[in-house]
């Protein structure tokens, strides 16, 4: 849908977004994940026709270089801003026809997108009455009033208090089977839970690209986690010269082992505590978390 090319934006001759190239394909929920300052929202941004690039190219499927493609994607800032006075309805309705759809149009995509949001008991108050949850799907319904071919989603959780976040995250995993969605974020568990692909920025590059397990797999690191019921450290020096694992530590309450051989590692490891009648009370096996892998690849 997307193929961007040595993309790069200056600001004052600073760049921000530093010769980025990635593809990004039809039909996929994408996260671009990032700490604060990463360059996610200049990338938003630039891809949505708001900002335009200092170098390179971004193409969008089926269209000329430079055309306007704003008829095919809806987008949703980190901070969306309403006409509070409006009821939610009469705001879908007023960005439809900003979008060229008839009011008749708009006002039937309003009430589909405003049920399909799950407000539309709410479609008649005003957008002033909103909790914080209801303006980011009010906001989600605005990006997809049009059906563009892809909707951005800038930080869509971010301010928001729980509730509102399982609400949003909930209606992001009905929407990516209907429409390709990309989003940026700093929070790990919400890219895991609801992205098909990553896109990993940090320092303005993308340092990696790919699906979740993809990634995984690239850079695996096993891990068994260890406790027992006396001091942990009597047993580290022990476990570390097994054969298999690569190193110990101590973390917590919890012993971690980096092991090479999996199977190698845990069959020493249990023939070891049973030989010596180690009071063991935890053995866990972990695979690389996101936030592992998210670490791992900007220390790299």
């Amino acid at each position: 849908m997307f193929n961007v090319q040595h993309v790069t934006k200056k600001f004052n001759d600073t760049p921000v977004v530093n010769d980025i190239s990635f593809r990004l394909e039809s039909g996929k929920c994408v996260a671009l994940l990032g700490a604060n300052g990463a360059g996610k929202t200049t990338t938003l941004r630039m891809l949505s026709g708001l900002l335009k690039p200092s170098n390179g190219t971004i193409e969008f499927e089926g269209m000329k270089l430079g055309a306007d493609i704003r008829e095919h994607i809806g987008y949703l800032p980190q901070h969306p801003v309403f006409h509070a006075w409006m009821t939610g309805k009469e705001f879908l309705i007023f960005v439809g026809q900003l979008a060229n759809l008839t009011k008749v149009k708009a006002t039937e995509l309003a009430d589909y997108y405003l049920e399909r949001v799950g407000i539309s008991e709410a479609k008649n108050q005003r957008i002033s009455k909103y909790s914080g949850g209801m303006k980011q799907r009010l906001g989600i319904a605005q990006a997809l009033i049009h059906r563009p071919k892809m909707i951005m989603l800038d930080e869509p959780v971010s301010s928001l208090d729980p509730i509102g976040r399982r609400e949003v995250l909930t209606l992001m995993q009905e929407l990516k089977e209907q429409t390709t969605i990309l989003f940026s974020t700093h929070i790990l568990s919400d890219a895991e839970e609801v992205s098909d692909d990553l896109l990993l920025m940090h320092h303005g590059q993308i340092v990696e690209a790919g699906s979740l397990n993809e990634l995984r797999h690239k850079h695996q690191t096993s891990k068994i986690h260890l406790s027992f019921k006396v001091k942990n450290e009597n047993y580290l020096t022990d476990i570390s010269k097994l054969p298999g694992v690569t190193k110990c530590f101590i973390d917590g309450d919890n012993i971690i082992c980096i092991v090479k051989d999996m199977e190698l590692a845990r069959q020493a490891l249990l023939a070891r505590v049973s030989a010596k009648e180690w009071p063991l009370t935890k053995f866990e096996v972990s695979r690389t978390s996101l936030e592992d892998l998210f670490m791992k690849v900007v220390k790299d």
